[in-house]
């Protein structure tokens, strides 16, 4: 579901935020496609971590192996699906166990950052995407207008749970000598509040993702808030090109950049209109450097590489 959506908004022109602050243009299907590869990332730590936990013993009260013998754990282990430990006391050691944690905790840590982005993508002042708001639903009990990111803002909260719970199994790993029992209290309840909370949290951002609401109107809005600072980078390496050393252009393309945040005014009319710029860059050069077309052009062979 993710990939499609990544797909179907693939061209979708928006604008790239670093700090929080915009910074270049780039698509809303990129956003996804980066989000569809991290998933594939936590799959995959899924299924190793599947691997690796799943080890059984059957070895004795300190893992001698005193009143049973090896072949016994290696049968049985088999007939349960299991691989028997190489070695252990009278426990599996907890290290097998804080790892398993610890990757349903960086899953967790993926839906966050997923949800985040969704968080501030919905704020009335941005307002580029929107989780799903159904029909009849409340926002607020106050105020009858609001559209809250409530889904989203679930997933964040329960993240802090998982990575919660993975530093309790980490402190499981140190036990005294061959075994004490201050993991296994900590375990009942962390082991199936985490597998719990990160099946929920991926059936409700399946939900988002589903569901999710997207304004083209908006983003192309956005792009154009800043009145074409986006484009300052390329002016930048543009006068480089010239000939000029990068401190020298620097301050050229920021002397105009800081008129333009200060008064508004038009960034492109602002380098046309400096002296010092107009002696190596054209209206027409202007032009061609003011074309989002020329940050969209590897879009394509990007998707490419993510296998999309």
């Amino acid at each position: 579901m993710l990939a499609k959506k990544a797909k179907k908004y693939r061209d979708m022109v928006c604008i790239g935020r670093t700090h929080g602050v915009h910074a270049e243009p780039t698509t809303f299907g990129l956003k996804l496609a980066l989000w569809c590869d991290e998933v594939k990332r936590d799959l995959e730590r899924l299924k190793q971590a599947k691997e690796e936990v799943s080890v059984g013993k059957i070895s004795g009260a300190v893992g001698t192996f005193a009143n049973v013998d090896p072949q016994v754990e290696v049968y049985i282990c088999k007939k349960l699906g299991l691989k028997a430990a190489n070695i252990s006391t009278q426990v599996i050691q907890r290290d097998v166990y804080a790892q398993y944690m610890a990757v349903l905790a960086v899953i967790g840590a993926s839906l966050e950052k997923f949800a985040t982005e969704l968080r501030h993508l919905q704020r009335t002042e941005v307002l580029e995407a929107e989780e799903p708001f159904g029909k009849g639903q409340k926002g607020s009990s106050a105020m009858p207008h609001k559209r809250n990111p409530v889904i989203c803002e679930r997933i964040c909260g329960l993240a802090r749970l998982l990575r919660g719970n993975a530093l309790a199994a980490i402190e499981n790993v140190a036990l005294w000598h061959e075994r004490d029992i201050s993991h296994s209290s900590v375990e009942r309840v962390i082991f199936p509040d985490s597998t719990l909370a990160l099946d929920y949290m991926l059936h409700k951002f399946i939900q988002v993702i589903d569901g999710l609401q997207v304004y083209p109107d908006n983003m192309l809005a956005n792009l154009a808030r800043t009145h074409g600072l986006i484009f300052s980078q390329r002016v930048l390496l543009t006068l480089m090109d010239k000939g000029l050393p990068r401190m020298k252009a620097y301050d050229l393309v920021q002397r105009c950049a800081m008129k333009t945040w200060k008064d508004g005014s038009d960034f492109k009319d602002n380098l046309s209109q400096d002296k010092d710029v107009a002696r190596y860059l054209s209206v027409r050069e202007l032009d061609k450097i003011f074309d989002l077309d020329y940050y969209l052009r590897h879009v394509k062979k990007i998707f490419n590489r993510a296998g999309l």
